[in-house]
């Protein structure tokens, strides 16, 4: 098969019954059913007026119907996956700068408003995608037609399937096209190094807006005929119970989820009984050889770490499956492209020595969109500069040593220092910003920031840090801001964001700083809520009006903290109602405002005494 659809359509026709997906706790999709949703979903799709050069945006939570309208939407036009968490102004850019067609929206609580908003801003369509039964893996889209009806897409490889942003060195992000032979190279690259097979159950706990999600959570499987565990996003409470019960055999996260479950189990060991995985897979940002240990320990298998990136649809190496040797520390040798190392003049260096890690092969995009200044400099002889720094062993494993590029790597979310610079700029106190990484243990990186102030003005860091997090999703918000009388600069002149926390003393700070004005709950809300904070970030001492981002909370702790909500109280807060709620005292009243509606719902459909 060329194509990713052109594998499950292959696969619908050898083994029809046979499961792609499953909803983690829901029903089952097989090959031929599968293959007949994306059919009716591009039918749809083409009715509504989408044709082969559109790029439609997608805002759906994690779940099936991402995945699905992913699929459909890919084989049909070009998808743009886009994160659910982003602010109104982050998705009309994105509207622009990709020029999306149309913005395909779930309904209900499903329902990105942000997006809605921007998209009606914009003047473009917006789809939404119905889901006709609870737990079904069944969807429907309709909305405001493009055009008039299109026909059946040829199935092209060479067609871009796939439009993700990568951030940068530069405030504008750089666009990359990712064809369906680029898709389906690395995903065959993900499922070689895994040995992948039908009977396999990989569960993905990835967001499906994120390239690791994607290939390596999503299409690895359906490209090999194997079984995808359809998840609604990472929740470490959740985690052992669905390796269980749908008896996965493999599961790929960034270190930060690994970190998370292994704080889990800690806790409820008895979880572990009936999980029995086959490996372990990390990717995205460096897994410590301790961590990597510990996963080894805890679940009685090998652990594989893999290195990717969005320009090349994910996978480059990949340390292999044993009796083949893992070394940890190490991504692994190549596994997809051709990996090799080259000095800033362009000469390729030998074993050992240290340099830029270049690549090039089938799964390796063809060149940023419209961009041509980017791509004179990303391109050598043929070969991608990846912007990392690495050395290739003997044996061609490599090895990161560091990076040349300026990007923030939190997580495995990657954020550019300039886009951050340039919503500070925006705040009238500042005339001076400049944004940069901060090492964390958990994260690998956090966003820090030093600013100067205009003369004469006035500001408080939370302030600043305020007027950031209205414009940005939450994970860009600089966990840190100092001010100074001046941004420290190179021998050359220029702002050096590399090293720039060892020179401000910032590693060795307090990264979690705490509200001036501390006033510990009262309610029995308040203290419900501050009780699962001190759990999530391993505080004890959480006042009301403490900000979640302040101390020491991030994207993938809300996570965590709403799955606990749900468990104990059974009541749904969205992530964005979270993060418009950052701090104690206002999701206090935001559980009880949910509370009393529910109580209100219940007493409404039985109103017997």
């Amino acid at each position: 098969p060329r194509t990713v659809p052109e594998a499950i359509a292959t696969h619908a026709g050898d083994h029809p019954n046979a499961p792609a997906i499953v909803v983690a706790d829901g029903s089952t999709l097989s090959y031929r059913a599968l293959h007949e949703e994306l059919e009716h979903f591009g039918y749809a799709l083409r009715r509504l007026g989408v044709a082969s050069g559109d790029v439609i945006g997608i805002a759906l939570p994690d779940g099936p119907a991402m995945a699905l309208s992913f699929l459909a939407t890919s084989a049909v036009a070009a998808a743009a996956p886009l994160n659910p968490n982003y602010r109104e102004p982050e998705f009309a850019f994105e509207i622009d700068d990709l020029d999306l067609k149309a913005m395909i929206v779930g309904t209900g609580p499903d329902e990105v408003t942000a997006a809605v908003a921007a998209a009606k801003a914009s003047d473009i369509p917006v789809l939404r995608v119905t889901t006709p039964r609870t737990g079904d893996v069944s969807i429907d889209v309709m909305g405001e037609p493009l055009g008039p009806a299109q026909p059946t897409t040829v199935n092209d490889p060479d067609r871009v399937a796939l439009v993700l942003h990568t951030s940068g060195t530069t405030a504008r992000p750089k666009i990359v096209p990712l064809r369906h032979h680029n898709l389906v190279a690395s995903a065959r690259a993900v499922g070689a190094s895994l040995a992948l097979e039908p009977g396999d159950r990989g569960l993905n706990v990835m967001p499906l807006f994120h390239i690791h999600g994607l290939v390596a959570g999503l299409c690895s499987s359906l490209v090999q005929g194997a079984t995808v565990i359809c998840t609604t996003g990472f929740a470490a409470s959740a985690v052992p119970r669905w390796l269980s019960l749908h008896e996965a055999s493999w599961y790929t996260a960034v270190p930060t989820m690994h970190q998370a479950l292994l704080e889990q189990v800690r806790r409820e060991p008895e979880s572990l009984t009936a999980i029995d995985l086959r490996f372990i897979r990390s990717s995205s940002s460096s897994l410590a050889p301790t961590v990597m240990a510990e996963l080894e320990r805890t679940f009685g298998c090998p652990v594989v770490e893999a290195y990717g990136m969005t320009e090349a649809a994910h996978q480059m190496a990949s340390n292999p499956l044993p009796p083949a040797v893992r070394k940890p520390g190490s991504v692994g040798p190549a596994a997809g492209p051709d990996i090799a190392i080259m000095s800033a003049e362009g000469d390729m260096l030998g074993v050992g020595d240290i340099g830029e890690v270049v690549i090039k092969g089938p799964n390796v995009m063809n060149g940023y969109v419209a961009n041509p200044e980017a791509n004179a400099g990303a391109f050598e002889n043929g070969w991608f500069r990846t912007g990392d720094q690495g050395r290739l062993d003997p044996d061609g494993y490599l090895t990161l040593t560091g990076r040349l590029k300026e990007l923030i790597n939190r997580g495995g979310e990657k954020i550019s220092p300039r886009e951050v610079d340039e919503v500070l700029l925006e705040h009238t106190a500042v005339a001076q910003a400049v944004t940069f990484a901060v090492p964390d243990g958990r994260l690998g990186e956090q966003v820090a920031a030093a600013v100067v102030l205009a003369d004469g003005a006035d500001a408080a860091e939370r302030e600043l840090r305020e007027h950031v997090s209205l414009r940005v999703a939450p994970f860009k918000v600089p966990r840190r801001i100092v001010f100074l009388d001046a941004i420290p600069k190179g021998p050359s002149g220029k702002l050096q964001r590399i090293g720039l926390a060892d020179q401000l003393g910032l590693a060795e700070l307090d990264a979690h700083p705490r509200t001036d004005a501390h006033q510990p709950p009262t309610t029995a809300a308040e203290q419900f809520i501050a009780e699962l904070w001190n759990d999530v970030v391993g505080r004890d001492d959480i006042g009301v009006h403490d900000h979640f981002l302040d101390v020491g909370g991030d994207s993938l702790g809300a996570t965590r903290l709403l799955t606990r909500i749900s468990d104990e109280v059974d009541v749904e807060i969205s992530m964005l109602d979270f993060f418009d709620s950052p701090t104690v005292a206002e999701q206090a009243v935001l559980l009880e405002t949910l509370l009393l509606e529910s109580v209100d719902r219940q007493a409404a459909e039985d109103p017997s005494p």
